[in-house]
């Protein structure tokens, strides 16, 4: 699938094809979704706070740099709300990068998403590369092969963001 700048500000499919309606992504490095795992020994040791900038999270239950959080709840009680904050400020306050793995998403979900981060200005339609968040969808209408995909597919571009870049990264899988 394609990595990089050039998947920034972008909507994927499972198989790393634009699905935006604009023109083809023009990023030459690819990377395949199924790779070794890091070693354990290149893992960081030491426990840091990461801050989200969301006072009530910060201060009661807060979230493990390089860690993994899981974010249950009813609908309609404002997980994507927390996400699309989670995203802001990391791309605002400390210049971060999100990819957001949808699977089995509905389309109306999807682009209630991009159009919410178009309007708070994560995504620059202007200059797509000045973007802060990749998106990888796999709809309720495709094969549950495809949408199981999603996952991997949505981590290979946060791996290459944090491997290769060096970029704080939140990866989201919805």
């Amino acid at each position: 699938v394609p990595v990089g700048k050039a998947t920034l500000g972008r909507i994927f499919n499972v198989l790393g094809e634009t699905v935006d309606n604009l023109p083809e992504s023009t990023g030459d490095e690819k990377l395949p979704i199924h790779r070794p795992a890091p070693a354990f020994t290149d893992l960081e040791t030491k426990p840091a706070i990461f801050e989200t900038g969301i006072k009530v999270v910060d201060l009661l239950a807060p979230y493990r740099r390089g860690g993994k959080i899981g974010l249950f709840g009813g609908a309609g009680v404002g997980k994507t709300v927390l996400i699309m904050e989670l995203i802001n400020n990391i791309a605002k306050a400390h210049g971060g990068v999100s990819v957001f793995g949808g699977v089995g998403e509905r389309t109306r979900e999807g682009n209630d998403l991009y159009m919410e981060m178009k309007e708070s200005g994560v995504i620059n339609e202007g200059n797509l590369l000045e973007s802060k968040v990749a998106l990888v969808y796999g709809q309720m209408n495709e094969p549950p092969g495809a949408r199981m995909r999603v996952g991997l597919t949505a981590l290979t571009m946060a791996e290459y963001f944090r491997d290769i870049n060096k970029q704080d990264v939140l990866l989201f899988i919805d």
